[in-house]
């Protein structure tokens, strides 16, 4: 693999006693194949913030490793998001997942309630606030955004944060490698240059599979979905097909040219550690 490629992997602050237990045994875990970096997300509707910051401290306790904490800005002002900014440069961190965040359930409008109404307008103030001393990652949605219009008006949403500033994108979870390639190519045409990264959900069950993607409004392939469904009540036959649906996608990205791969882990590290072993990626040496 390219030297230059980014594998990583992404936590949330556990939502129970029993998974405060275990995440640090999860980080260490996934520590030892030392990824380029862990993101952590908010939590449900960005209302764990103190979660987040609590894994952060986690995942640089445990592990060792650069920890990159997602910011959303639905629902914020912009004296609390500098806030925030400022704590976590404080804390070292120099690596930022800007996003929008999930909008109220009540919500009549595509725009954020807040100072911020869109994700472009948090990595705006971010630069006019630190300059270039945070890396800014970005959401990318190859099938499309499930809130948006259409195609188009999503691409062009993505487009204004890479103008706004973003460095790389990661993108959502997908099944579908003709999804992420085409969407590089209408990167290429508009001459949107930054890395970015693709999203992988490992398979480990077929109920979270189906939920995760209608919440994100990622496609399922039918003949994957029926095979899940066969193998509901076989665990040990869906977790070896899952494995292999999701490293045969992950090889077909690396070889056509993604740069890297940002793993959602779900805080599990076996299912992401056995699709890291099947496709032999690089353990860099401390």
């Amino acid at each position: 693999m390219a030297s230059k490629q980014s594998f990583s992997f992404e936590l949330f602050p556990p939502r129970t006693p029993e998974g405060v237990v275990k995440l640090p045994a999860v980080i260490e875990q996934l520590a030892a194949v030392r990824p380029n970096y862990f993101s952590v997300t908010y939590g449900a509707g960005g209302s764990d913030q103190d979660g987040t910051y609590q894994t952060l401290v986690a995942v640089v306790d445990h592990a060792g490793a650069e920890a990159a904490p997602h910011l959303t800005c639905v629902g914020s002002t912009r004296a609390h998001i500098a806030s925030l900014l400022d704590r976590y440069k404080q804390m070292g961190v120099k690596r930022i997942v800007a996003l929008r965040g999930d909008l109220p359930a009540t919500a009549m409008s595509p725009s954020a309630p807040g100072d911020f109404h869109y994700a472009n307008e948090l990595v705006s103030f971010i630069r006019a606030e630190h300059g270039d001393y945070f890396h800014i990652e970005v959401a990318a949605y190859p099938e499309m955004h499930p809130q948006a219009p259409n195609p188009s008006v999503d691409f062009e949403n993505f487009k204004r944060k890479v103008e706004a500033g973003a460095d790389a994108a990661l993108t959502q979870l997908f099944f579908n490698a003709d999804a992420y390639f085409h969407f590089l190519e209408r990167c290429s045409r508009a001459g949107i240059t930054i890395p970015i990264v693709p999203g992988i959900m490992p398979i480990t069950g077929f109920a979270n599979t189906v939920r995760f993607c209608g919440g994100c409004g990622a496609d399922l392939p039918r003949w994957i979905k029926l095979r899940l469904e066969e193998l509901e009540n076989d665990k040990p036959g869906l977790q070896e097909f899952g494995a292999e649906v999701v490293t045969r996608l992950c090889e077909t990205l690396l070889r056509g040219g993604a740069p890297g791969l940002h793993f959602y882990t779900v805080n599990q590290a076996g299912p992401t550690l056995r699709l890291w072993e099947n496709l032999a990626l690089p353990v860099p040496v401390a």
